[in-house]
């Protein structure tokens, strides 16, 4: 792809809006929770409504919606769901028996998860055009920082450019780090462990799989799990054939569920019911 020039940016932001991209999410979602602080946020939260564990469907659509809402909405949009989110993080501090300390709306560990999204937007470009490296993304980039600015991050804080990212995530990942409790819980996480059993069972095994695919070494490493040659080589050949399927499906179909979330996202805003 060559450069992209003034609203070209959003066609290609668009591009990266395919329904295969969410094979991602697993392994991105993942890195996130891989600060220790972080983790244990979400681990002791007491935040029912925002569990995995105990709303899926709901935590599953707030995500995407938050993911959505900070790519193409309007500053009043992004207020709105910068609100709501503030409101559930409110609740979301280490207490004095907590083996770490962590409190959400600290803007290092915003800006953590913020970057962790913008690397999941240059994996969908990998995984789905071969190429997460051209200039396009240069100017996708600048736009990203709303993945952090959306929360409590000031926009000096988001690395100027990609060059200046890469350092960010280099020394970031020093601080990449699991214990028992985030450890099992992430394992968790990428084996479907929230889900009832029966589909637990179909769909455990291959969502593991693919998530620990797309994970790069350093957090699989954490994470305990196995990788081989044999298993890159099977991989190779899932993510080829998921490139080409999304090259074959017609628009609507290929950003499916991205387009209906952002729908409903924004019907939600309209008739002042709640996102998050």
């Amino acid at each position: 792809m060559s450069a992209p020039r003034g609203d070209d940016v959003g066609a290609y932001q668009r591009r990266l809006m395919s329904g295969l991209s969410l094979a991602l999410g697993g392994a991105n979602v993942i890195m996130q929770l891989s600060r220790p602080s972080v983790g244990h946020g979400i681990v002791e939260s007491t935040v029912e409504s925002g569990s995995l564990y105990a709303h899926p469907v709901k935590r599953t659509r707030t995500t995407l919606a938050y993911i959505m809402i900070a790519l193409f909405g309007t500053d009043h949009e992004r207020d709105v769901i910068r609100h709501e989110v503030d409101q559930q993080h409110r609740s979301v501090r280490s207490s004095p028996e907590s083996s770490v300390s962590y409190n959400a709306f600290d803007p290092e560990l915003q800006l953590w998860v913020g970057a962790c999204m913008y690397r999941g937007l240059e994996d969908a470009a990998l995984l789905l055009y071969g190429d997460s490296s051209g200039e396009w993304l240069d100017s996708v980039y600048g736009h990203s920082a709303r993945f952090a600015t959306t929360l409590q991050v000031p926009v000096s804080m988001w690395p100027a450019n990609r060059e200046a990212f890469e350092q960010y995530w280099s020394d970031a990942l020093q601080l990449v780090a699991m214990d028992d409790t985030t450890r099992k819980f992430l394992y968790g996480l990428a084996s479907l462990d929230f889900l009832p059993l029966a589909l637990r069972v179909v769909f455990g095994r291959p969502h593991r799989f693919i998530t620990t695919g797309f994970l790069p070494a350093k957090f699989r490493d954490e994470l305990g799990l196995e990788w081989s040659n044999r298993r890159q080589r099977a991989f190779t050949i899932i993510c080829a054939i998921m490139a080409r399927t999304n090259r074959l499906l017609p628009r609507l179909a290929r950003e499916f569920p991205w387009n209906v979330v952002l729908w409903d996202t924004r019907r939600r805003i309209h008739a002042g019911r709640r996102i998050v």
